[in-house]
């Protein structure tokens, strides 16, 4: 059931925090960074729809949530503008690491890492990171996922396209502008929504990899972080 209590940890007192954590013992520690996401989406993106999704999942089911981290890993953009990624998961690691160990002393027991930037090695550190802990076997369950593998959304995961275009529509829509993006040549029409060619800066959908965020659909903005936050809700819940 949806709350109007304060999720975020770094607004709450001590008290606060207590009380909450004896409702549900979960916390949520949203992963981004900063990295380009075209013309018409601001660079920190990842970052910012991870943070909103893990506010609604505590806001509607319990729990809270962690500051978000800012620093990520891997992808094919770690040479655009505007870009910091970092060359080796190790640093993140070892943060993300501490901060477990922490929230285990402090009586969490169910700490979800969720990441907006889902490249395969921002991916695969997470996971790495859930089995390590789970081999553990201590009293906090770690759970890893990514935005990408939400399920009941009804739009397919991409870059700086037409899904999270639509994610960050319900959270920042103010941060959207399409008028950026210079139109598409009519002679020279791609119907292949990866094409390589998009990794030039000439392109009018340079750095876009997914379908054209024009054609994305406002009204379906709500549903669709409401169907992530359900479904991320839902893996912690499984594993407490």
């Amino acid at each position: 059931m949806a709350t109007s209590r304060p999720v975020r940890l770094e607004l709450l007192r001590p008290s606060e925090i207590g009380a909450a954590l004896a409702e549900n013992p979960t916390v949520y520690l949203p992963l981004g960074t900063i990295e380009w996401h075209s013309h018409h989406l601001p660079v920190g993106l990842d970052a910012l729809t991870a943070q909103g999704v893990c506010e609604r999942a505590a806001s509607d089911h319990g729990g809270l949530v962690y500051p978000v981290l800012y620093f990520g890993t891997g992808g094919g953009h770690s040479l655009y503008p505007w870009t910091v990624m970092m060359p080796d998961p190790t640093h993140i690691r070892g943060l993300l690491h501490h901060a477990l160990e922490r929230l285990q002393e402090l009586g969490v027991r169910c700490a979800v890492l969720f990441t907006g930037h889902f490249a395969p090695e921002q991916l695969d550190m997470i996971a790495d990171i859930e089995r390590d802990w789970k081999a553990l076997g201590g009293p906090l369950r770690v759970v890893a996922r990514g935005i990408n593998m939400a399920e009941g959304v009804g739009i397919a995961p991409d870059h700086a396209g037409v899904f999270e275009t639509t994610v960050l529509h319900a959270l920042w829509p103010d941060r959207i502008s399409l008028d950026d993006l210079e139109p598409l040549d009519p002679a020279q029409p791609s119907t292949d929504d990866f094409d390589e060619t998009r990794h030039d800066p000439g392109h009018p959908l340079w750095g876009v990899f997914g379908p054209d965020p024009r054609r994305y659909d406002p009204s379906r903005a709500d549903d669709a972080l409401a169907a992530i936050a359900t479904w991320l809700a839902a893996q912690a819940s499984d594993f407490q």
